[in-house]
């Protein structure tokens, strides 16, 4: 009889297009999870949530066969492979800065007890990495980096594997991942009480159901992506972030179908290139990209917190802020056009730091993935990788104009401006004077005069740099 095999999932929670669980499926498969503290602490009660509902769908399609345990990865493996007799382990690839540390100390951990674990594959479509330009240094700028990485494109979707499943015991929960995360409400976050959002259904099965709704209408995807009230995007970020589906499936499924195609295409694209920043800069994480901005003043006073406390929740008086930040609350999620709004206000109208706002996003968010996330308050803030972008600053009123002209976003998640006729939804304050709505919040600042004081920053701080 063939000796069984330990798959660790990880990233990739789902039994089709896995070349890594269809390299292990040739012998009977001990399917394991392991619930890592070092990475369920920091998650935040939703994204903990949305990762244990992708496990028990995943746990459903290996008929209640997943074993789940719960301590340091190279300990539980090594407990595994002597209870089952497996001599080798399977994974795919991890390119965090963790991630690979991990994996490579659980590597010669296991090797040292005689054991070979195999990492193959990885969560993008070309590994980070790979991508150069031709002096063999890696992109910092996206346009160049997406040319080059179309030509590596590789879309050869392998076939959903029928697993010869080798049952063993689970010492952990699925759901002790929530119980852990629920421990950490970080300091930062003081005097804001924690809001538990209504989360979407998860799983391949319903990954794969989204993907073919969206494959019907891709072509509109250029002209409504930015509309936040319309239903133009995907809404498959949180199953990439779980790996409940490859973005191989999703682009071979989108790609040529439509006008709109090319534009989700590039979008894929961002995400492998934040992937490939983050692969050589990992510090960039934490800290700013762009050296003319490490010396950029922000607020980190009493006052400041205020001011953050009143973004967080939804309470600035600029309705697409507050629109946006309260979907995040009750839902886990924030369309793209309406995160960057909310990003720019708040590094850029509060003038508060953007490791704030990044953290507050992974906190809450179910498809907070560490390299888009950071990487994208960077650009936003203009910190990041982007050749000029200090002087980009979202004005949020004209953002809503121009976005949601009729308010329909605004007044799914602002009650208060409901019963307001449209023009005024998008407006300071909901309207002001005798058009003022009822119950909604003042504007807490002027954000002309605080977009002049955040270029007069940015301009102190470049003059800084270079004097």
């Amino acid at each position: 009889m063939t000796s069984p095999r330990i798959y660790w999932f990880r990233r990739d929670l789902r039994l089709s297009e896995s070349r890594a669980l269809a390299a292990a499926a040739t012998g009977p498969v001990v399917p394991l999870f392991i619930i890592d503290n070092r990475l369920a602490s920091p998650s935040g009660p939703n994204r903990a949530r949305w990762v244990a509902e992708s496990l028990h769908a995943l746990n459903r399609d290996l008929d209640n066969g997943l074993v789940v345990r719960s301590g340091e990865p190279a300990a539980v493996l090594k407990e595994l492979a002597a209870e089952t007799g497996a001599t080798e382990m399977y994974a795919t690839s991890d390119f965090g800065p963790y991630g690979r540390q991990r994996d490579n100390a659980v590597r010669r951990a296991v090797a040292e007890a005689g054991l070979v674990l195999h990492f193959l594959d990885t969560p993008y479509i070309v590994a980070p990495g790979t991508v150069m330009n031709k002096t063999g240094t890696p992109f910092k700028v996206f346009t160049p980096f997406r040319k080059v990485w179309e030509e590596h494109l590789d879309l050869d979707l392998a076939p959903r594997v029928a697993l010869d499943v080798m049952t063993a015991a689970s010492t952990a929960e699925i759901d002790d991942l929530v119980a852990i995360s629920r421990r950490s409400w970080p300091a930062l976050f003081e005097g804001i009480d924690p809001v538990d959002a209504t989360l979407p259904v998860a799983g391949e099965a319903e990954a794969h159901r989204l993907l073919s709704a969206f494959r019907e209408h891709v072509d509109l995807y250029a002209e409504q992506r930015n509309n936040p009230g319309l239903e133009g995007t995907s809404r498959l970020s949180p199953h990439l972030k779980v790996g409940s589906i490859h973005p191989r499936s999703i682009v071979a499924a989108t790609a040529g179908v439509g006008a709109g195609s090319a534009h989700f295409v590039s979008e894929i694209g961002w995400r492998e290139f934040y992937a490939d920043v983050m692969f050589h800069h990992p510090d960039s994480v934490r800290e700013v990209f762009q050296n003319s901005t490490r010396n950029l003043e922000v607020d980190r006073d009493e006052a400041a917190r205020e001011r953050f406390r009143r973004w967080a929740v939804g309470e600035t008086g600029y309705p697409m802020v507050d629109a946006g930040m309260r979907q995040l609350l009750a839902e886990g999620w924030m369309h793209n056009r309406v995160r960057m709004v909310c990003a720019s206000f708040l590094v850029k109208h509060l003038h508060l730091d953007w490791r704030w706002g990044a953290r507050w996003f992974m906190w809450h968010l179910i498809d907070g993935d560490v390299a888009s996330n950071q990487h994208g308050w960077q650009w936003t803030a203009g910190t990041g990788t982007d050749a000029a972008p200090y002087h980009r600053v979202f004005n949020p009123t004209l953002q809503a104009e121009r976005f949601d002209p009729d308010g329909e976003y605004i007044a799914k998640y602002i009650p208060e401006l409901r019963t307001q006729p449209a023009k005024l939804r998008t407006a300071p304050g909901g309207g002001d004077g005798l058009f003022a709505a009822p119950g909604y919040v003042a504007p807490m600042i002027d954000a002309g005069v605080e977009r002049d004081e955040a270029l007069r920053r940015f301009a102190v701080a470049r003059g800084v740099e270079s004097a």
